[in-house]
């Protein structure tokens, strides 16, 4: 017998690991089955779970179990990134801790240091995932800096530089003061911070017509910079410099010459509409450099110090420090025209909080636009497609513009860059020291003393080679030949759309460079998960829900439910503890359902048919599961994933629970007979049913009641096959009697509710204007109906009368006396007043709504809450207004 109350905790823990031990996970390249491949995207090795994981592992965990039910040859790759910069970060500061450093411990030793903080941390993340049910084949774990995975990542570097795709320049890069490293831009956090606009007028160069204004007038928030500058741009268009585009200015502090060029890059309605070109310290004026053939000349040192390129009296001086001194100097020589204050966005370092410092230096960088060809062209072809579809455009439009990948990174922890320099600075590119020091030997006809470049690869560079790295390649051993011409390209990517650009687009480069094909043929997108108020989870809010905790409290399958119901496309996910308690109810009432089948002697029946049932009430719940089970099939293969949850939630807690097995208990208790024997055998049918199509959202509890009821004599349910559907009847007869009886009750309960009818009464009703047809269902549900509506009666009668509210239940109408069970006058008035607070509610959201003021201001999810409030006030009022018309 199930016990009384459903206890997740032992239950998840007895489970998985009989799961995982049985090999319940694991691939069979062997067998004929047709594949079907997910590769997990790795987190970090020395990282923990979060909610952004637990809803992306959770819906490719529905996924994966979903076609292992189906019977495809289920692959889920499972593996860790070392996180270079994250993680050397976290061992540093334990070095800090104890008075020590990187650099008095020197890179070997450091490098022993972070091996060991890996061995110590490192399983965290894949315990974890365990904990959320995770199915993966975890015998085929892999981790970014194994052996195997470094010796591709070697290969892959050598090849592309053969082929000119990889190459060494002096470009501006993302650079961290702090860190001393160039930051790839997924770790650049762009915040919004209070400063000032400084407007600092350049004396122009020769003579000025009389009349004409002797300054240029430039504004900046970086006024250090200007010591950097080597052009002033303004809009060829703009008619106040139309007679200054050719001449030249003079750099105020510096003296030098520097021409004012036409440029569209300077907008007329901005600042003074003239700007400042600081090649080595921006972006976009390095491009506007490159197209007037500006000087590029770095200020900066990689402490953010300046440098020996600016005169005496600035060098050395930390940045913010050079600013003050800067803007006192320009105010001094009366060239500060006027400041301004100016919010802006400035780029910080998300793992060190720096300001981080456009900063020209020498590194390593892939040609991406080459690199990007291909992958364009798979998904304008269909063979990767994006789901949902609007991030194919957000895909078409970063990848047309993208910019050369700088892949080098200034830390130790992380792959080595292969590359060797000769005496004279030349590289010798090899994935050995000796083919290095052979190549140099074949360059200068002599031994030569190489130093191999310190850097290490960008971590996003040994993470695009997973879908193929992982299954052994560049390993030439049948196996590993196997596994590839098997598993890949995988069947669809799950991730998040914040690294599209970083990852997935990345690996569909290297997957066409290296392996001809793409590297997964959908890529489904999934929103970000926020709170119960739509904001982003942070430490600094103090709004970031720990998933273990969810677990702990209630459950690992009322976590994972919550997540695919919410998981609407296109819409971020809104988590709130009260939804993850609510499913762990949906989870109590499954079990109580299956206790109270058991207690009621429900048992398989040998041989049982589901099209041979007789009863109407088992004819209608037999149709209704073959539909919910075609609709939840419909729902996972199309990464539907919250229909496939709302859809099992309404018919199990509804359709089952709150109907069926209400329906059916007078014929549960009642005599023996054939009719108790087939509803037995029905209900257990059903259970069955629903038990392997929760599964994939709900595994643990599902698993436990398979076993408990006595399903598991032919293995457990993570071994069952998906069933079909397709020979079971559907009685629309049955569905149409059925649907009228959950119809009416449903309705009569509604006017209980909304008129504050007690509990205990029971109510009087007359039905009018029932067909024939309608009038047979109630002769034969009519006990129920009096039953579940607590009726008094149920019986032909007049129209309405004083007192009544009417209900119109298919072509029946039915009269509730409500006279002398509630004060009517009272809740007419009651009803009045909701409805007016109502209007007046909605009123304020539309003023809201309609305000440019609140658009424009407003954040996204604000906006969009807003817009779900005012369409829950209005459907209150219109069922309120519908309620007091039923009285009038």
């Amino acid at each position: 017998m199930l016990d009384k109350t459903f206890q997740p905790s032992p239950i998840e823990a007895k489970h998985y690991r009989q799961w995982e031990e049985s090999g319940a996970f694991a691939a069979h390249p062997e067998t004929s089955a047709a594949p079907f491949t997910i590769m997990m995207p790795p987190p970090n090795v020395t990282g923990s779970l979060h909610m952004g994981h637990a809803l992306t592992f959770t819906l490719q965990d529905v996924l994966i179990r979903y076609w292992r039910a189906r019977g495809r040859d289920a692959l889920w790759q499972p593996g860790t990134d070392h996180a270079g910069i994250a993680t050397q970060i976290v061992v540093e500061r334990q070095l800090e801790a104890r008075q020590e450093s990187r650099h008095r411990l020197g890179r070997a030793a450091f490098l022993e240091r972070v091996w060991a903080w890996k061995r110590e941390s490192g399983g965290t993340i894949t315990r974890q995932l365990r904990r959320l049910g995770a199915s993966a084949d975890w015998r085929r774990e892999r981790f970014t800096m194994d052996e195997g995975l470094s010796r591709a990542v070697r290969k892959v570097f050598v090849e592309l530089h053969r082929r000119g795709l990889i190459y060494r320049d002096k470009r501006l890069v993302n650079w961290d003061p702090r860190l001393h490293t160039a930051l790839s831009d997924l770790e650049v956090e762009q915040r919004e911070v209070k400063g000032s606009l400084w407007y600092i007028k350049y004396p122009i160069d020769g003579p000025v017509e009389d009349g004409a204004d002797s300054f240029i007038t430039v504004a900046t928030t970086r006024p250090e910079t200007m010591l950097g500058d080597t052009g002033i741009a303004v809009h060829p268009e703009d008619p106040r410099y139309r007679d200054l585009v050719g001449r030249h200015a003079i750099l105020p502090l510096a003296g030098r010459r520097i021409p004012i060029v036409a440029d569209e890059y300077s907008d007329p309605d901005k600042g003074s509409g003239a700007v400042k070109i600081t090649p080595a310290h921006d972006f976009n004026d390095f491009e506007v450099g490159k197209r007037h053939g500006l000087p590029v000349i770095n200020i900066l040192d990689r402490d953010a110090h300046l440098n020996d390129a600016v005169p005496e009296a600035y060098r050395g001086l930390e940045r913010y420090e050079a600013r003050r001194r800067v803007v006192a100097d320009l105010e001094a020589a009366g060239l500060l025209d006027h400041v301004e204050p100016q919010s802006h966005t400035v780029p910080h370092g998300d793992r060190s909080g720096e300001v981080l410092e456009p900063w020209l230096t020498d590194q390593w960088f892939a040609d991406a636009k080459a690199l990007a060809q291909d992958p364009i062209k798979a998904v304008e072809t269909g063979a990767t497609r994006f789901v949902p579809k609007q991030w194919e455009a957000t895909f078409f439009d970063w990848m047309r513009n993208i910019q050369p990948w700088c892949i080098s990174r200034q830390i130790w922890w992380g792959h080595q860059i292969p590359a060797w320099f000769g005496p004279d600075g030349r590289a010798f590119v090899a994935e050995t020291e000796d083919e290095a020091i052979a190549a140099a030997r074949l360059h200068y006809g002599t031994d030569a003393a190489l130093t191999r470049d310190p850097d290490v690869l960008d971590t996003w560079f040994s993470s695009a080679l997973w879908p193929f790295s992982t299954l052994g390649w560049p390993d030439q051993s049948p196996e590993v030949q196997r596994d590839l011409a098997r598993y890949y390209p995988s069947d669809v990517l799950v991730t998040g759309f914040d690294i599209i650009f970083f990852w997935v687009a990345r690996m569909m480069m290297m997957g066409h460079a290296f392996m001809g094909d793409v590297p997964f043929r959908t890529v489904y997108i999934h929103a970000l998960v926020r709170d119960e108020r739509g904001q982003k989870m942070s430490k600094s809010k103090g709004n970031i829900i720990d998933p273990l905790e969810l677990i702990d409290k209630y459950g690992c399958d009322a976590l994972r439910f919550t997540l695919a119901a919410l998981a609407a496309p296109g819409r971020d996910v809104k988590l709130a503890a009260s939804r993850v308690e609510g499913y762990r109810n949906f989870a109590t009432k499954l079990w109580n359902a299956a206790r109270y089948a058991e207690m009621n002697q429900c048992a398989r029946a040998p041989g049982f048919d589901p099209s041979t049932v007789r009863e109407t009430v088992n004819r209608w719940i037999v149709g209704e599961l073959a539909a919910v089970g075609e609709r939840t099939e419909a729902a996972i293969e199309a990464f539907r994933f919250d229909e496939a949850a709302n859809g099992l939630y309404q018919f199990i807690w509804g359709t089952f629970c709150d109907w069926y097995l209400e329906f059916t208990k007078p014929i549960l208790t009642g005599p023996a007979g054939a009719a108790r024997a087939e509803t037995r055998a029905t209900t257990v049918w059903v259970l069955e049913q629903i038990l392997q199509l929760l599964h994939p959202l709900m595994p643990f509890i599902t698993e436990e009641l398979w076993e408990q009821l006595g399903f598991a004599g032919a293995g457990p349910l993570i071994g069952a096959h998906w069933p079909s559907y397709d020979v079971v009847p559907r009685d629309p007869d049955a569905g149409a009697e059925m649907g009228w009886v959950v119809q009416a009750i449903a309705q009569i309960r509604a006017v209980r509710a909304e008129m504050n009818v007690p509990a205990a009464a029971q109510l009087a009703v007359r039905i009018g204007d029932a067909s024939e047809t309608t009038r047979r269902w109630i002769a034969t549900h009519g006990d129920a109906i009096q039953r579940i509506a607590r009726l008094s009666s149920l019986a032909p009668g007049a129209g309405a009368a004083h007192g009544t509210a009417q209900i119109v239940a298919g072509d029946a109408t039915l009269f509730l006396d409500l006279a002398g069970v509630v004060d009517l006058g009272a809740e007419r008035a009651r009803l009045g007043r909701e409805i007016d607070r109502l209007a007046k509610e909605i009123a304020k959201f539309d003023s809201k709504l309609g305000n440019p003021g609140f658009r424009a201001k407003a954040d996204p999810e604000v906006i969009v809450e807003t817009g779900e409030r005012r369409a829950e006030a209005a459907a209150t009022r219109d069922r309120l207004a519908a309620a007091l018309a039923r009285l009038g």
